[in-house]
């Protein structure tokens, strides 16, 4: 165990977007993003909603990657993969309900197991390693997630009473907010949003509409502190194997990015090391054969 003072790197948005059927979940994400990245060919949707990305098309020329049934955890793991190797900014998974929900999803998995609750011990280890790749992504990753629908008799301004539909409870993992740097809950047809979480402290006030503002303002907060390419130029700089040490303990955070260029530089400074090492034993023993030398010619 080591303390150590605390540092504000750049980090990778973990945002949630939920809401009821037809509340604008897709169609906000897609807005937010474009605001972070100013790039449409830098936004993927991993769409599981019957391919309903594409009816936004003409927002822009952004990426879909349509999956289809089964839902599985690993199934929604290989699609980030496949995002992350095309070099996307901003990953779009619309929606993660269906890996809990749908069709071959973790509650699916779980009753063709038995339903008994000794068989979640399965399924639990399954859906944490598709949690833990949203988290360790290198891109931004916003979620949306369907929630279950009610509905309310109101009075309106009018003094008319209308059915108004409302969003209840996330349909996905408990808990699964409490992974999130920011949480968007969409409350009526209107898009209009509250913030039931929000790590950032940007959101204090009045609901609002989430719009391409909301996502350079995400941006600007994710891109405050040391980035990964200062601290790379940090491990080039570094000429000593406990440097490299002191560096991965400092940036705790970043382990998982850093750890390659680490290993790699450790390599480097192991190969000059072995280089120097062998110029040595080279020049002692060609100083030895020059003594050598000297002592039989007075001989």
């Amino acid at each position: 165990m080591q303390l150590q003072q605390t540092q504000r790197h750049n980090v990778k948005l973990r945002l949630g977007i939920s809401g009821a059927s037809g509340f604008g979940k897709t169609y906000r994400a897609l807005k937010l993003a474009y605001g972070m990245t100013n790039d449409w060919s830098k936004i993927v949707v991993i769409d599981t909603e019957n391919a309903s990305a594409s009816l936004y098309s003409d927002m822009g020329n952004f990426n879909v990657l349509n999956l289809f049934p089964p839902y599985s955890p690993e199934r929604y793991i290989e699609a980030i993969d496949t995002c992350e190797k095309a070099n996307m900014e901003v990953i779009i998974i619309d929606s993660i309900t269906h890996e809990w929900q749908g069709e071959g999803g973790c509650l699916q998995i779980h009753e063709q197991l038995g339903g008994r609750f000794q068989d979640w011990a399965s399924v639990k280890p399954r859906h944490q390693k598709f949690i833990d790749k949203i988290l360790q992504s290198k891109c931004h990753i916003i979620t949306t997630t369907r929630r279950k629908v009610d509905y309310s008799l109101d009075v309106g301004s009018n003094g008319k009473s209308k059915v108004v539909k409302h969003g209840t409870k996330e349909i996905t993992s408990e808990g699964f907010e409490y992974e999130l740097s920011v949480n968007f809950e969409l409350i009526n047809e209107n898009h209009l949003c509250k913030v039931s979480k929000d790590r950032t402290n940007l959101f204090r006030g009045p609901e609002f509409v989430i719009n391409s503002d909301v996502g350079k303002r995400l941006k600007d907060w994710c891109n405050q502190g040391v980035s990964l390419e200062d601290i790379k130029q940090e491990i080039n700089a570094t000429t000593t194997l406990e440097g490299l040490r002191l560096l991965y303990q400092k940036y705790d955070g970043l382990k998982t990015q850093i750890k390659p260029l680490i290993i790699e530089r450790k390599s480097e400074i192991e190969g000059i090391t072995q280089i120097v090492e062998n110029k040595q034993i080279i020049q002692t023993n060609t100083n030895h054969g020059i003594e050598s030398d000297n002592t039989t010619s007075s001989q």
